[in-house]
């Protein structure tokens, strides 16, 4: 899977929820859902970087599925997409928490633009396509990988889930986050895979401040600290 942000297209509408995740692939990986309950299962897992949501949705309604996401303090950045364009429901949208609030029809560059904005604002995405930590640089363009202008090799799934650390830089991320995200969730893997490939990953990056800096949480899973970082200098 590319280290892409992984944006979750909550639509009823088949054909428009397809649409949507075609546009959006240049910018993001894409899962798509057809009902408001699937919708809020997946995003409360907490592995996505943005939502696109809409309201009239069959088994849970899309004010539901944000009021239920917040209440579990699921923080993911959320675009209301909507035919619904009274000021009365933009503002229960917004007083239950979305980030932002489009309605339908709309301009396919404009939601490109607002969900870049919300990607940015989160970290998730940056138009230099650069990540870095201390000397070490990630190029999201060619996925190469240096520390101190030195290459270092790593196979895809442990560049993903570098990547995945350095988007959540001082962020607890479970064992389950992340084999949801790096694998799916229905892969016929198991959980220990994620255990496997940190263990190739601290390996390959031993003596530098990347390493020293992610952290186990026992019985949780990772945290990419800085401070802990500093603290094996």
């Amino acid at each position: 899977m590319p280290a892409k942000p992984l944006i979750l297209v909550i639509e009823d509408d088949h054909h428009l929820n397809q649409s949507i995740q075609e546009f959006l692939a240049p910018l993001a990986d894409t899962r798509g859902v057809y009902a408001g309950d699937e919708g809020e299962y997946l995003a409360s897992e907490g592995i996505f970087d943005a939502i696109i949501l809409d309201i009239m949705l069959p088994e849970m309604d899309g004010f539901t599925v944000l009021h239920k996401l917040r209440a579990a303090h699921v923080g993911t950045p959320v675009l209301i997409l909507t035919a619904k364009d009274g000021l009365s429901d933009k503002m229960r949208g917004f007083d239950l928490g979305t980030d932002d609030y489009l309605t339908k029809p709309f301009h396919r560059e404009e939601l490109m633009a607002r969900i870049k904005v919300l990607l940015k604002r989160s970290g998730k995405y940056r138009d230099d396509h650069t990540l870095a930590f201390g000397p070490l640089t990630v190029q999201l363009n060619d996925r190469s990988v240096t520390v101190s202008g030195v290459p270092v090799a790593l196979s895809g799934k442990e560049y993903d889930l570098l990547v995945y650390l350095l988007q959540n830089q001082g962020t607890i991320v479970t064992k389950e986050q992340i084999f949801d995200r790096l694998w799916g969730f229905d892969s016929d893997t198991g959980l220990a895979v994620v255990e496997v490939y940190m263990s190739n990953l601290r390996k390959k990056l031993k003596g530098t401040a990347v390493a020293d800096a992610i952290r186990t949480i026992r019985n949780v899973g990772y945290i990419l600290d800085e401070v802990a970082a500093n603290a094996g200098k």
